[in-house]
């Protein structure tokens, strides 16, 4: 049985603050900034650049996809090849309730053509997050003591492979159990998340301890990626999370950006990472022979943190 998550809380970052032009002010917010990367490995993301109406059409075009397109419609996305730029799932079993789709998003987009303007919905949101995410690895960057552009060149964002997966809990009447999605940790630079309703996603702080995630109105759920974790040598941890249905209780629908290096990039410790006190704890490995180590597909953008670990 799954540990209680408590209802503790997330450090709050306000992005205006990242950037503005009070010295005083960017260096407290940089320094929450630096202490949530450290202690926590998430956050929440306020006061960001992106319109309240971009979020709520996502949620609604997210929304109308599964509702408004048959099963079979569905289906045509279901796995046909490993380079699959779009694709669509239905799991019911004991670890996965959920029925999804992912479509990479840059550095082309691939998005369906049904419902109409789904797409165009897709395209925006995918355009404006990109702009908040690249402000993020600038903001890091300084937290970490570099300029700016030090975490953007090393994972060659300006290339970046990002996937958007579209989350629909619980997928249908016949969920085999309270387990949305079974712990994980994600790929990435770092990941971005909505959802329409609270509740369900649980996050594992590093001192051990599962924390129920309330996401503030139109706020973004920020959580570091694997990738991070290794370009730093293990100073900017990503985390296990999991997703909680409640026996198919409630209907959720949440929007996943896994925003990744190129996918040649070869990602390793920087050296600024690694001395006598703290020797190389991962492997070298190239985002996409990182997706693919499991003998997953890209577009799955599945975790290798484990096989990338030295010590």
């Amino acid at each position: 049985m799954a540990e209680i998550a408590s209802d503790d809380d997330i450090p709050t970052i306000d992005y205006s603050l990242l950037f503005c032009d009070d010295p005083n002010k960017q260096f407290h917010a940089l320094e929450c900034l630096r202490d949530a990367c450290q202690e926590y490995g998430f956050f929440y993301l306020v006061n960001h650049t992106i319109p309240d109406g971009v979020f709520d059409n996502i949620l609604k075009g997210v929304s109308d996809f599964f509702n408004q397109t048959t099963l079979d419609e569905r289906r045509n996305y279901s796995k046909k090849f490993p380079l699959d730029k779009i694709r669509w799932e239905l799991n019911s079993s004991a670890g996965e309730n959920r029925e999804y789709l992912k479509v990479v998003a840059h550095p082309q987009y691939h998005f369906p053509s049904n419902p109409s303007g789904f797409s165009k919905i897709l395209e925006e949101y995918g355009k404006e997050m990109r702009k908040i995410v690249i402000g993020l690895a600038r903001a890091v960057s300084k937290t970490l003591g570099f300029e700016e552009h030090f975490v953007e060149k090393a994972l060659n964002l300006k290339s970046g492979f990002d996937v958007l997966a579209m989350n629909l809990y619980p997928p249908n009447a016949k969920s085999k159990g309270a387990v949305g999605l079974s712990e994980h940790t994600d790929p990435g630079f770092v990941i971005t998340l909505l959802q329409d309703i609270n509740g369900g996603l649980q996050i594992l702080s590093h001192k051990g301890k599962w924390i129920n995630a309330y996401i503030p109105h139109h706020a973004i759920l920020i959580q570091l990626g694997d990738q991070l974790e290794i370009l730093t040598n293990g100073m900017y941890k990503s985390h296990i999370h999991r997703v909680i249905v409640g026996n198919n209780k409630v209907r959720r629908i949440s929007v996943v950006g896994i925003h990744g290096p190129s996918l040649d990039k070869l990602i390793s410790p920087s050296i600024e990472f690694v001395d006598e006190k703290h020797p190389q704890g991962y492997r070298g490995m190239t985002y996409k022979e990182s997706l693919e180590v499991n003998g997953d597909d890209e577009i799955d953008v599945q975790s290798s943190l484990e096989q990338a670990r030295l010590v």
